[in-house]
């Protein structure tokens, strides 16, 4: 019986060891996936670049402070285009503080942005919450909530 007992034991340890393992590379995965789209985003945004829109699902949400959601690559295209027409923005960047993941399709990232004038002095800061999706097209952003920090 003690027997019997120590290898449930064991079993159910390297089960959650391999589960762990898993977890852990999804991660890894995730986590290059996020890198890589956040180093292009400011570049093509900088570019005038309608790609950009490839970064999102098409049925992405960006979730701004003060104002309604936007919502489909249609709406996300008018807000990109509209934004870069205004000209204060010409570049920017994202800090990725964490990722969190259970390996289920979706992952959320955590971080801080700021964005910088023609002029490249500072001219907003704050922070954000991304919900990643996987797709056949690989990971994208499904949702998009930020706000400013105040400045």
């Amino acid at each position: 019986m003690k027997r019997y007992i120590f290898l449930l034991l064991v079993v159910f340890i390297c089960s959650n060891c391999i589960a762990q393992n898993n977890i852990n590379k999804h991660l890894t995965t995730v986590k290059k996936a996020i890198a890589k789209a956040n180093t292009i985003y400011f570049d093509l945004y900088a570019k005038n670049d309608g790609s950009i829109l490839h970064l999102y699902t098409a049925d992405a949400c960006l979730l701004p402070p003060n104002a309604p959601a936007i919502c489909g690559s249609e709406a996300l295209a008018k807000d990109f285009k509209d934004t870069y027409a205004a000209g204060v923005v010409k570049s920017g960047s994202f800090t990725t503080s964490a990722v969190y993941s259970n390996g289920a399709g979706y992952a959320t990232e955590e971080g801080s942005w700021q964005v910088f004038g023609a002029d490249g002095k500072l001219i907003d800061k704050g922070k954000y919450l991304k919900l990643w999706k996987k797709t056949k097209e690989g990971w994208q952003i499904y949702r998009d909530l930020f706000n400013s920090d105040g400045r």
